[in-house]
């Protein structure tokens, strides 16, 4: 089976959008969402782009805030405040990664934690591990979100989650241990220290990749019935291609299909999942609320 995720994700963008017009409809304000992007940095000015559009398709109030690599970490700070104590803004998202001169941490941590629907904060981040309702990280809760809308249970189940960063593996390790529905699961964390991964990943019920290695899970690495959850996105050189790359997963997609039971593409699978769950967060922080979305049946 293959997971979805872009599919998924217009599925969510439409509960959200419906949200909206419900908000609306009550004379509430709509949910606002700030971004503030420093630099020329192309990947960045795309993700951005990505997430504004988002935002227009879905009735969101939205602005971003586009100022030079040449910034001073005081001024940046400053911005942030600004938009802390603005009524408008219900989200608050610096994209990272920001220039060497300033702290990435002490941007972070000036973000109202009402407003850190990236999910970052110290605050949210240690109500997630404790088990407290907050933000979530927005790739793992959109891998969390994928497991539940096709009724991947991992109640019980051994995950291996291959890499440790604070985005995507530190978080998806800690969300799925939880004592909780849609969480529950027995969690390895492995990572490039270990001297075979693969004595790790066999052993995988839900094999989630998140090392930002091309291909580094192969066929062999996997236990045959996995379901196999891919987040990396490397770009790798293809000569068959318009511009000569193409993008690629951690995981060797076209043989570990065939002994997966469920697995996610890259592109189309984890990737579409975070802008919703940008969208998801933000929709909370301005108070709305989606009707619960009814488990997929496919």
């Amino acid at each position: 089976m293959i997971i979805d995720g872009k599919k998924i994700s217009q599925e969510i963008k439409s509960e959200v959008q419906l949200a909206v017009q419900k908000m609306k409809a009550e004379g509430r304000q709509v949910p606002g969402l700030a971004f503030i992007l420093v630099g020329e940095n192309p990947a960045s000015q795309s993700y951005v782009k990505s997430k504004g559009k988002a935002c227009e398709e879905t009735g969101f109030y939205s602005v971003t805030e586009r100022v030079p690599e040449t910034i001073s970490e005081a001024e940046l700070l400053a911005m942030v405040d600004r938009c802390n104590k603005d009524p408008k803004i219900h989200g608050l998202l610096v994209q990272l990664p920001l220039p060497k001169h300033i702290d990435e941490q002490k941007v972070i941590e000036a973000i109202s934690p009402a407003k850190d629907v990236d999910g970052f904060h110290p605050q949210n981040v240690g109500k997630m591990m404790i088990g407290i309702d907050t933000f979530y990280s927005c790739t793992p809760y959109g891998i969390v979100e994928l497991l539940k809308r096709y009724k991947i249970n991992p109640s019980g189940k051994h995950v291996v989650v291959v890499g440790r960063s604070n985005i995507v593996g530190k978080p998806i390790a800690n969300m799925l241990l939880q004592k909780k529905e849609w969480a529950n699961a027995i969690v390895t964390v492995a990572h490039t220290a270990a001297k075979d991964l693969s004595v790790y990943t066999r052993q995988a019920d839900i094999l989630i990749a998140a090392i930002g290695r091309a291909h580094a899970i192969t066929k062999d690495m996997v236990k045959s019935g996995a379901v196999v959850i891919d987040v990396g996105i490397n770009r790798i050189e293809d000569a068959t291609a318009k511009n000569g790359t193409r993008l690629v997963g951690d995981v060797d997609f076209e043989n570990v299909k065939e002994i997966a039971s469920a697995i996610t593409p890259v592109p189309g699978g984890v990737g579409p999942m975070t802008i919703a769950m940008l969208l998801m967060n933000t929709l909370k922080a301005a108070g709305g609320k989606v009707q619960t979305p009814v488990p997929r049946s496919d």
